[in-house]
């Protein structure tokens, strides 16, 4: 893989650092007004997800790790691992563990495309779209006179996520849900 040089490091960046992938988070150029100039840099471990900050001297070097980003379509889950399936037509399928997929499995629905990031052919983390549509399969039913702004409710979609919604949603209403917040946006057109 390529090396980077401190003057190349930029947000989103994927290295190694001492033989774990890693992510800038932040980088931040420092030029003090005695001595020689440094980059601090917020990393983010991209198998365990620590985050720590270090800094670089200019004109240190780091090692690009080979991960790459793939868009693939999930499948299913078989309660220990959630399969993905490449969409660029090798149809090659990938099963990433609890790990990998996170916070991301209550927005998880079949037939959706993510983007899963792979280290030597293994999943290391799936990110869902930023928005997506589910249907409501349990919540309380609306009444006459429930207004947009009268307050919300909880509300359980089909892949078992607690959102709160307006009052006048109903039960098999399908939602438009920000996944960054967990907050309900609309309703799918």
């Amino acid at each position: 893989m390529a090396n980077y040089s401190t003057n190349e490091f930029k947000s989103g960046l994927k290295v190694m650092v001492d033989g774990e992938p890693c992510s800038m988070v932040d980088v931040d150029f420092v030029k003090p007004g005695k001595g020689q100039a440094f980059t601090r840099v917020k990393m983010r471990n991209l198998k365990s997800g620590r985050i720590w900050e270090r800094t670089f001297k200019s004109g240190e070097s780091l090692e690009g790790a080979d991960v790459m980003e793939r868009d693939m379509e999930y499948l299913y889950t078989d309660g220990e691992f959630w399969h993905f399936m490449m969409t660029d037509g090798s149809f090659e399928q990938f099963g990433a563990d609890a790990n990998a997929v996170g916070d991301c499995t209550k927005w998880l629905k079949e037939q959706d495309v993510c983007v899963v990031t792979l280290y030597n052919n293994a999943p290391l983390a799936v990110a869902v779209p930023n928005f997506v549509e589910l249907e409501v399969v349990e919540t309380d039913p609306g009444l006459k006179g429930d207004t947009a702004q009268g307050g919300s409710k909880p509300a359980t979609l089909s892949t078992g996520a607690v959102v709160q919604v307006p009052l006048f949603i109903n039960q098999g209403e399908v939602l438009k849900i920000d996944t960054r917040n967990g907050e309900y946006v609309s309703r799918a057109k």
